[in-house]
């Protein structure tokens, strides 16, 4: 149908719309339905030092709260008391600098790290490969190699099909709570966090955060898995910003493997036209993110080194030499690097800036803690009586010094003040405190008469211990004269 108009070019195709017949809506998915990856067990150079990290980090993480210390616990951090045991140190709330100071050591590590080597912190020693490498040995106990596992899952719900699953969800459910209670041991101590556990008498702050931490364990390394690595770490979207053609990574030698395909041990791959590649999907199957590392460099690869394992071993069975998946640098596959060419561009200008920022920041973390006073000292001005005037005619006013011993032995600490003609102490001098205790003390100074006009002046308390490793603090206050 046409529609003419004066002066148009051309004339105008009108199509009517003609609505879909009633039933025929269709639901169209903007997202792909995950499949569950059943990972293939791999053994091999990089398994074994995976499994070293796993044994290494949660030994200390297990371990580490049964420690004791000056008959206490060695790693505490003691929320309700606002006290911080870390071996023989012993930190306040005021010293959350040093957390600031840990936390961009941390951060600075990361990145220099990943400059150099890619995501092997995410392959061999992040929480979250740790405890899915522990949740699918457990899975793999109960319920056999991959094979079997993809077979149990396909089959009819029966009653062995129930009791290997629910065996499984026992054991995951139980280490998991075992985490959780770990992770609280840092916070309460461990000993009588366990005694009232016995006795059934956990506090609902512990219950809550045993529960929450065992089941997001659980949750995280028995079902999410890869979707955290994939999905939720914001560690791979940035990652990209980190790396460049000198980045170690897990590469896979495409002008040596392609064109892939099956072959018998005795062919001559020349003669067929192939490359390396016998086209296995063993990589495939090992990966625990489900990518195929042929395809290059992806997001999601997490540098576990699972395929240069599988694929090193289907190399020596077939008669051809190790390395067509291996970790390398871009630019060392494109130009045929040998290691020590790789290595020597590791030392590019992001990795020494990197370095050097971050030597400099555990440098100067490193001396403020080696010189960091263990004294603490408050000056608060008592509300109650700003100023007045006592006998002989003296001015008086009134502080309460919050004193925080840092040590584990008692402490005299001896206080003084400073700061205007005749100002004196008219309270006691001499304060106890007991190990990582915090007193108050209410002090009293007074200046004689026509000491100083009236309004606010400036003074300067000193507060030293007495004995023989003295630790002194200088402390600002304002001293006010009444009209």
């Amino acid at each position: 149908m046409t529609n003419a108009h004066p002066g148009a070019s051309a004339p105008r195709t009108i199509i009517p719309i003609v609505p879909a017949p009633a039933g025929d809506d269709e639901m169209v998915s903007l997202y792909a339905a995950r499949e569950k990856i059943h990972p293939r067990s791999v053994s091999g150079f990089f398994s074994r030092w995976r499994w070293l990290t796993v044994w290494i980090t949660q030994i200390v993480f297990y371990g580490l709260p049964w420690l004791e210390w000056n008959a206490r616990q060695a790693v505490l951090f003691d929320l309700e008391a606002r006290r911080f045991y870390l071996f023989g140190l012993v930190l306040y709330p005021q010293d959350f600098i040093y957390l600031t100071g840990l936390l961009v050591i941390s951060a600075l590590s990361l990145f220099l790290f990943t400059a150099v080597a890619g995501r092997l912190w995410c392959g061999f020693a992040c929480p979250q490969t740790v405890y899915t490498e522990i949740f699918l040995w457990i899975e793999k106990k109960v319920e056999g190699d991959r094979s079997a596992r993809l077979r149990l899952d396909g089959s009819k719900l029966s009653r062995a099909k129930f009791g290997k699953k629910a065996l499984k969800h026992a054991l995951w459910i139980g280490f998991a709570m075992w985490t959780g209670f770990t992770f609280v041991g840092y916070f309460t101590p461990i000993r009588d966090l366990g005694a009232l556990t016995v006795a059934a008498a956990l506090g609902p702050w512990q219950t809550f955060w045993v529960l929450f931490y065992g089941f997001a364990t659980y949750g995280n390394a028995g079902f999410l898995r890869e979707q955290v690595c994939k999905y939720m770490c914001p560690y791979a979207r940035f990652q990209s910003a980190m790396f460049d053609k000198d980045t170690m990574i897990v590469t896979y030698d495409m002008q040596r493997g392609e064109p892939r395909g099956a072959r018998s041990k005795k062919a001559d791959p020349v003669a067929l036209g192939l490359g390396a590649c016998v086209d296995c999907t063993l990589c495939v199957q090992v990966c625990p993110t489900g990518i195929d590392i042929r395809k290059g460099l992806q997001y999601e690869c997490i540098g576990c080194a699972a395929c240069v394992d599988v694929c090193d071993d289907v190399m020596d069975k077939v008669g051809y030499p190790r390395g067509l998946i291996r970790f390398s640098t871009q630019n060392g596959v494109a130009q045929g690097w040998n290691t020590r060419q790789m290595l020597q561009r590791a030392l590019r200008p992001r990795v020494l800036v990197y370095t050097g920022i971050l030597l400099s920041i555990t440098l100067a973390v490193g001396v403020s803690l080696y010189l960091r006073t263990p004294l603490k000292v408050d000056v608060i001005r008592d509300r109650g009586a700003l100023a007045r005037t006592v006998e002989q005619g003296r001015i008086e006013n009134v502080f309460r010094l919050q004193i925080m011993n840092a040590t584990e032995s008692p402490q005299r600490y001896v206080i003084s003040v400073s700061g205007l003609p005749g100002i004196t102490l008219a309270s006691d001098a001499e304060v106890d405190v007991l190990p990582t205790e915090v007193r108050s003390a209410a002090v009293r100074v007074q200046v004689p008469p026509g000491a100083a006009s009236s309004g606010s002046h400036a003074i300067q308390f000193e507060i030293h211990s007495s004995g023989d490793a003295v630790a002194r603090v200088t402390e600002k206050a304002a001293f006010v004269v009444p009209r």
